[in-house]
């Protein structure tokens, strides 16, 4: 199975960027553990601080991929291009955060892809990417 993580802009400051909010770990220490939690998958990362680039790789990925975990950080709330291009790839997409963005400002209480993802995470840190990952094993497996 081939899953493909997208994060979106500021996420490459994880473990840097706000740690009482974030946490203290990067992404790639987080990574190199979702590899070793899930060695039977292919797992691959792409991050990028811009909308265009991250539309272009859920456009790629879309098709080859068994499934997408996106956190598209500030954009989930406003960009419909990503939602858009979420609903154009085959491949199902699970929306993660690592904070509860429901118990934030009121802003971030919209998400503009989570009508084009089989599910929402929200609220576990760095494991909602692990969450992310177990539930599009779990919709592959009854789908």
């Amino acid at each position: 199975m081939r899953l493909h993580i997208i994060n979106g802009p500021n996420l490459n400051l994880l473990g840097r960027r706000e740690p009482e909010l974030y946490g203290h770990q990067s992404f790639e220490a987080g990574f190199r553990d979702l590899r070793a939690l899930f060695p039977g998958l292919m797992l691959e990362y792409y991050q990028s601080n811009i909308e265009g680039e991250l539309i272009d790789h859920i456009h790629s990925a879309g098709f080859v991929s068994d499934g997408l975990i996106v956190n598209a950080g500030g954009y989930s709330h406003t960009s419909v291009a990503l939602g858009d291009a979420l609903a154009a790839v085959p491949a199902p997409a699970v929306e993660v955060h690592l904070s509860n963005t429901l118990a934030r400002e009121s802003f971030r209480h919209t998400s503009m892809l989570a009508r084009s993802c089989i599910g929402v995470v929200m609220g576990f840190g760095m494991d909602s990417y692990r969450l992310g990952i177990e539930a599009l094993m779990h919709h592959r497996k009854n789908h």
